[in-house]
């Protein structure tokens, strides 16, 4: 199954309740631009694992339009990706807190999409803010490859064996540096 970046694809579908009908799955992974280069690890590992995303990395009008400062375009950019999402993933690091935007996705998202919460490596749960923890929150990579699981209807052994995921003690999974690979409940 060959995942893509919903963003090369925003008008696919003629309206939201139409893809998802159609039990089109898509992701879209909000961040802090600090956090971009971690960011895209995520949604690289999303794609390889047949999972449909809409990063906005190559999405021209939202550049544009946060290189001539004009949140009017940032705004309609944001909320066309995620019309276009079944699901959100937002990133949480410590840089997260200070976003203008990060906030504003959740909101305008958190009735329309199936919401996730992925905090970057030693994030502890108490660093959180409150608003954040009444998603689902992943905690490390074995919680990522769980959701991918859930989202391909296909168990993560098989997805390990497929080497369409990693296994989270693996030393070459993608996330090994940005993200924890199990978390103890005492996190």
């Amino acid at each position: 199954m060959k995942a893509l970046n919903r963003y090369f694809w925003p008008t696919k579908f003629k309206s939201r309740s139409e893809f998802l009908k159609q039990g089109v799955k898509c992701v879209f992974v909000s961040y802090q631009n600090a956090d971009k280069q971690s960011a895209k690890k995520i949604a690289d590992y999303l794609l390889s694992a047949g999972i449909n995303v809409y990063f906005d990395e190559y999405d021209k009008d939202l550049k544009s339009s946060n290189q001539t400062k004009n949140p009017k375009r940032v705004t309609n950019a944001l909320i066309k990706g995620i019309n276009n999402s079944s699901h959100m993933l937002v990133l949480v690091s410590p840089s997260t807190l200070k976003s203008q935007w990060v906030p504003f996705e959740i909101g305008y998202g958190y009735d329309k999409t199936n919401l996730n919460v992925l905090t970057l490596k030693g994030i502890s749960k108490g660093k959180l803010p409150e608003y954040i923890r009444t998603a689902k929150i992943i905690r490390d990579i074995w919680d990522i490859n769980s959701l991918i699981s859930s989202l391909r209807g296909i168990s993560k052994d098989t997805l390990i064996t497929l080497n369409t995921i990693k296994d989270d003690g693996d030393s070459t999974n993608p996330l090994r540096f940005i993200m924890d690979p199990i978390v103890s409940e005492n996190y």
